[in-house]
């Protein structure tokens, strides 16, 4: 299967199978945005500079999905940073190595860039996920806040 799945930035096409994948109960918990909604938000994003929306397919199907931002720092001498936020996977194939390669794809892509990090956050509940990042070779590093607007 491994082989099989490729990843490429998402189109708006790709909204309705995103949008699906954010409504599991780990993440949304069934909660959608609608398609409207979705199409201006995704609008948008197109005009962020360095940042993307990213699909994993398999078989012609979107099963998995999550952003990238490469952004620029005036500190660390200028060296850009990366963040990945939102990971999804269709929960019937979890655990079969998609996120393994939707993760180093995005790693890869910060190198390229020329980052210093790539960075993500994950609710303290979510624990399955900490040990795949570990897995990955992510390491906890400081505190997380947040303040709930």
């Amino acid at each position: 299967m491994d082989k099989e799945i490729s990843l490429r930035k998402a189109k708006q096409t790709n909204l309705p199978a995103i949008l699906d994948l954010y409504g599991q109960p780990e993440i949304d918990n069934g909660r959608l945005l609608s398609m409207q909604e979705a199409q201006i938000i995704f609008a948008r994003m197109q005009t962020y500079p360095n940042y993307s929306m990213y699909v994993a397919e398999y078989q012609g199907q979107v099963i998995g999905t999550y952003g990238l931002l490469i952004m620029d720092n005036l500190g660390h001498l200028g060296a850009q940073s990366a963040i990945v936020e939102d990971v999804a996977i269709s929960p019937g194939l979890q655990r079969r190595f998609i996120g393994n390669k939707m993760l180093n794809y995005a790693i890869e892509l910060a190198r390229q860039a020329g980052c210093y990090k790539l960075m993500l956050s994950t609710n303290l509940k979510r624990e399955k996920a900490h040990l795949f990042y570990e897995k990955l070779g992510l390491v906890k590093h400081g505190n997380s806040y947040l303040l709930q607007l």
